[in-house]
């Protein structure tokens, strides 16, 4: 009876402190989530999204089948890309290569080691750099980084149509023809692309790592695991071992023999 009380009495001092590191958890995770702004403008106050239009998107990309078509942020499937990731990447691209166009006049592949690091690095510090005015509620992005987001949003805008040209990537991806026939809704999917690509490349207020904590993995724009990854990824494997020894120990605890006498 008494070993019975103690079993019960450690499972519930287990599960107490297991919710109230959940509990504890999830209040951080709200207050440090990534902001939907009203707008997002280049710094002449030309809108380019609007919070509606990102919100919207959300909604259309649930619509075109969610996380039944690809993932956004890791959640959903995974035989269409993680939307999240494959824009960051298309535009990091993108917007690493207008920045060697404005800067020697030339593409970015046409460019000298030593030119390709300057525009490199312009395109990391445009993307990571947190410009997410909160008494505004906007977030500002330089023309540059609009002109990129206009080509992306034309990429989208044909793969989710029928659009002859991207029939055998969106094979490739098992989406229907014309996933979204409506051009608005297509527009807001990209909104909603770009916000999650945007929280996920973009410093935390205060702190080097990305909303997402630097995923998904990017080295073009520094999303590389941060050092409290591995730190927390070691330790949470330690203190699993940690407890399953503890656990057998205390349901079976040892019995010492002194030897003969």
């Amino acid at each position: 009876m008494h070993y019975s009380r103690r079993l019960w009495l450690t499972l519930l001092v287990t599960c107490l402190l297991s919710f109230g590191v959940l509990l504890w958890l999830g209040g951080e995770i709200y207050q440090q989530a990534p902001p939907i702004p009203e707008r997002v403008v280049t710094p002449d106050g030309t809108t380019v999204y609007t919070g509606e239009q990102i919100q919207n998107g959300q909604q259309a990309w649930f619509a075109a089948g969610g996380q039944q078509l690809g993932s956004v942020w890791g959640h959903g499937s995974y035989v269409a890309p993680d939307w999240s990731a494959d824009w960051l990447h298309r535009e990091a691209l993108a917007l690493r290569n207008i920045i060697a166009q404005d800067h020697f006049h030339a593409t970015y592949d046409a460019l000298s080691n030593e030119q390709q690091l300057v525009a490199s690095g312009l395109m990391k510090q445009e993307m990571r750099q947190n410009t997410y005015n909160a008494q505004r509620n906007v977030i500002v992005i330089s023309p540059q980084r609009a002109q990129a987001i206009l080509q992306l949003s034309e990429h989208y805008d044909g793969l989710f149509s029928d659009a002859p040209a991207f029939h055998k990537l969106r094979v490739e991806y098992a989406m229907k023809e014309n996933t979204l026939s409506s051009a608005v809704a297509r527009n807001d999917l990209s909104a909603f692309f770009f916000w999650s690509a945007w929280a996920a490349t973009t410093d935390r207020p205060g702190d080097s790592i990305t909303y997402t904590s630097n995923w998904p993995h990017e080295e073009l724009v520094g999303n590389t695991p941060s050092p409290s990854l591995g730190i927390w990824s070691v330790a949470s494997v330690i203190l699993l071992l940690g407890g399953i020894g503890a656990l057998v120990w205390y349901g079976n605890p040892p019995i010492f023999n002194g030897g003969d006498k």
